[in-house]
């Protein structure tokens, strides 16, 4: 299947535009992330990560994030751009999301700069904000690109677009 790219209008983005390898670049949107009532991470210097095909994915500096919040798990997993990812469960009271967040303790030296930052999927989350906007998650569990209204696809991850 091949898919037809969305044009997107003025103000929006196409992940059809973004690059591969993908591009990592700053931002000074507000990302804010709630999980059982508790703003777990709040920022304003988050870095987005833009591949072909994929809703972008935020990187949160760790001091912007309520580390007390994360446990470190055992799973990894291996980007070939980025390197070996270390994931997190997020905690908060009696409330647990397994493996909700990933890391990269030693990332590859084009992305050294995300270095124990952490991203998290918008799906375990109760709410991710990108400038007060409610993100939707990318569809499937193995992606964890943010949808927002500036951003269009169609996205990897749903059935059928392994190939893509």
């Amino acid at each position: 299947m091949k898919p037809n790219r969305i044009t997107p209008e003025p103000g929006q983005e196409s992940v059809w535009d973004y690059p591969r390898p993908p591009r990592l670049e700053e931002t000074t949107k507000h990302i804010r992330i709630i999980f059982n009532g508790i703003a777990i991470a709040d920022t304003r210097r988050a870095k987005r990560v833009l591949e072909t095909s994929h809703p972008p994915c935020y990187y949160i500096p760790p001091e912007d994030i309520k580390l007390e919040h994360l446990a470190k798990t055992g799973r990894k997993s291996f980007c070939e751009w980025k390197g070996m990812a270390g994931y997190a469960d997020v905690v908060v009271g009696d409330k647990r999301a397994a493996n909700a967040a990933w890391y990269y303790p030693q990332p590859t030296p084009e992305f050294s700069s995300i270095k124990d930052h952490v991203s998290f999927y918008a799906s375990k989350m109760d709410a991710c904000y990108v400038d007060d906007e409610l993100v939707q998650s990318q569809p499937g569990d193995f992606y964890g690109g943010w949808i927002t209204k500036d951003i269009v696809g169609p996205f990897k991850g749903e059935p059928g677009t392994m190939g893509w």
